[in-house]
């Protein structure tokens, strides 16, 4: 990272419930989607804190102009991994949730997440928002259009009936929006910056987790958005998460995504590692050494 971030706290209420994070990068009108989306829809007050990654099409201003939104701020585009460490220094509540700018909050969505929170009564948990999708990116979210771009987005249509879609727990929480006690983000270390600008940051951190004894990584149903569907990362060059999640683990984040995560299948309660076959055992060590290899 070559840019320094700058940090600037808003006037957070004071019974705020969760820190929610936003990472955005020039993509304004999504941002203010999904912001309003908060302020209409949420049952609990909560504080809104977003890193500005350039803000060359009016997002800074805009910012700078909504007094209840701490914010941080980079000239350059730094990713996500120390977009999101750089909220959690301007968070003041025990609960850090992390949204994509690309997602419209449904209603009561934060009241599911704060029972299941009420419930669990430990901080080992990580849950996850159950995500709306035009094409559902895997068995963890709905596939239903109400529209590709804000352009034809069909809010009406989505308040209807965004409840009315089948769509059961499930396991492996691990994309946003998700949400996770403070101790346990401090106790992971927060997002990998070795993983910046962030493609495979997101099972890295369940890693991590897992590793400090969290097995409790639920979706849940009734806490919904509607997702556009990663307006920012078509954008951005990727970077090779997919190797260095190999290297750092052991494996491949499909493996743990299955045999540990079991992501997809429908929740029955804390989670045990499975027995990894023979086969994809020899596999995960050949991609090992592979990856060793070629990265000299």
């Amino acid at each position: 990272m070559n840019t320094t971030i700058e940090k600037f706290r808003g006037e957070t209420p004071p019974n705020a419930l969760f820190s929610i994070m936003i990472p955005s990068w020039n993509n304004l009108a999504y941002l203010q989607l999904c912001i309003n989306s908060i302020r209409k829809h949420s049952v609990y007050p909560h504080e809104i804190i977003v890193h500005i990654n350039e803000g060359k099409d009016g997002s800074l201003d805009w910012i700078k102009s909504q007094k209840d939104i701490s914010y941080s701020f980079s000239k350059d585009n730094v990713g996500v991994c120390y977009a999101l460490n750089s909220c959690r220094n301007l968070a003041t509540t025990n609960y850090l949730l992390y949204i994509n700018d690309d997602m419209y909050v449904c209603p009561e969505w934060d009241k599911p997440l704060k029972e299941e929170i009420d419930f669990i009564g430990h901080p080992y948990f990580f849950f996850s928002s159950t995500a709306i999708e035009i094409n559902a990116q895997s068995s963890c979210s709905i596939e239903k259009s109400f529209g590709e771009t804000i352009e034809n987005f069909n809010e009406n249509a989505l308040i209807e009936s965004y409840d009315l879609l089948p769509m059961q727990d499930w396991q492996g929480s691990t994309w946003p929006p998700n949400i996770v006690h403070k101790d346990i983000w401090d106790l992971a270390g927060g997002y990998s910056i070795e993983f910046s600008p962030g493609m495979y940051s997101d099972p890295d951190f369940s890693m991590k987790l897992w590793r400090l004894g969290v097995r409790t990584f639920k979706g849940i149903s009734r806490s919904r958005v509607y997702h556009f569907g990663s307006i920012s990362v078509k954008r951005v060059k990727h970077n090779a998460g997919y190797s260095k999640f190999i290297s750092k683990w052991g494996m491949t984040s499909g493996t743990f995504s299955k045999y540990f995560l079991r992501r997809g299948d429908v929740f029955d309660g804390p989670l045990t590692q499975l027995t990894i076959p023979w086969n994809v055992n020899l596999k995960n060590y050949i991609k090992r050494v592979y990856t060793a290899i070629t990265k000299k």
